[in-house]
């Protein structure tokens, strides 16, 4: 199995900033996407940033939120920056893992953490 755990929500005023982190770890052989969703309360849950050969962002976070992957660890890091209100979410990891090198690639989401942006 394959389980992915995230880090660093937190509670920051608008204008601030934040890291996020989450590490994928157990049975993988290869990973293409690693991905970031949050879904507000009373929404469905929404892309925010995508990495596989390059990066992919939702136009509601593009100029202040930078995705970055170390494939060496099997870890996806979300900076973001210039928090507004309605960023407010839980921050849900993902990754796109092949366990057994045949090519079947199954999606695996970590627990989410919570960011809350004051105004």
């Amino acid at each position: 199995q394959v389980q992915l755990v995230e880090s660093g929500g937190g509670l920051v005023q608008a204008g601030g900033s934040l890291r996020l982190s989450c590490a994928a770890s157990g049975s993988i052989f290869k990973i293409d996407a690693m991905n970031w969703y949050r879904q507000a309360q009373g929404q469905q849950r929404a892309l925010v940033a995508s990495v596989s050969d390059s990066a992919n962002y939702a136009d509601s976070v593009k100029g202040r939120f930078t995705i970055e992957r170390d494939n060496s660890k099997n870890t996806v890091a979300l900076q973001m920056n210039s928090l507004k209100p309605e960023d407010t979410a839980v921050y849900y990891c993902s990754a796109d893992v092949d366990t057994l090198g045949y090519g079947n690639y199954r999606v695996y989401w970590g627990q989410g953490t919570q960011v809350t942006v004051s105004s």
